[in-house]
């Protein structure tokens, strides 16, 4: 059986060692620790864990917050969170949940159930996988918006605008192929190549200009793929 990937993330270094602990008496959980939100976006998107453990009281960048950067990242957005904390009231809990927090573990926590608890947060493979795909559908409708306020910007040809295009365009043609939109990361790799070659100044802004329109339009395809699905959800 393929071990279960667990991110547990606390600046406490105490309590880091006993959720190790507690964890390895289940044989089927592989553990990882981070001390810091920081260190946990990198961890993550790197190691790709099943569920993460996140602490919620943290110096710097908090768990709220952490999860929202980890939201924030196509290769993490659908990696379910679990917030361990002593604030664990209903109204607590609810705003958790809010969040975007699949459950709260409370603290002080049993040791020896611990295993027993995560497992019941870690979704079916099937779950999982649509969960991933219903991110990135979520996430073209914002990069769409975010290459039409791009491209609409007052001052199109600068440096900032089309160095946003760029990085926009480099993530969507990495993921797109991955979640059944080959012909959308084509046209991402397209502008992503044409911006490049437009900042070094050896072809024209149209290039770029009907390259981006493409895109746009696939995207706009694919943000009405993902309504017509959820209505379909709606209907049965």
């Amino acid at each position: 059986m393929t071990a279960l990937r667990v991110l547990h993330v606390d600046d406490e270094p105490d309590i880091r060692e006993v959720v190790e602990i507690s964890l390895g008496l289940d044989p089927d959980f592989e553990t990882r620790s981070c001390a810091s939100g920081r260190e946990a976006l990198a961890v993550s998107a790197d190691w790709s864990p099943d569920l993460i453990l996140l602490d919620v009281m943290m110096p710097v960048m908090d768990g709220p917050a952490t999860l929202a950067r980890l939201r924030d990242n196509a290769r993490t957005a659908a990696i379910p969170v679990v917030f361990m904390t002593a604030r664990a009231q209903t109204r607590e809990i609810d705003l958790f949940r809010s969040l975007g927090a699949v459950g709260v573990i409370p603290k002080p926590f049993d040791p020896m159930t611990l295993a027993a608890s995560v497992r019941r947060h870690v979704p079916p493979v099937g779950d999982a996988l649509a969960g991933v795909r219903g991110e990135f559908l979520r996430r073209v409708g914002r990069d769409a918006d975010s290459l039409f306020e791009c491209w609409s910007a007052k001052e199109p040809k600068s440096l900032a605008v089309l160095t946003r295009i760029k990085d926009i365009s480099h993530g969507l043609a990495g993921a797109a192929g991955i979640f059944g939109y080959p012909q959308l990361g084509d046209a991402a790799a397209t502008v992503e190549k044409a911006v490049i070659v437009r900042l070094g100044g050896t072809d024209s802004l149209r290039e770029v200009e009907r390259s981006l329109e493409l895109l746009l339009t696939g995207l706009e395809m694919s943000r009405s793929d993902r309504i017509e699905r959820t209505r379909r959800r709606a209907d049965a």
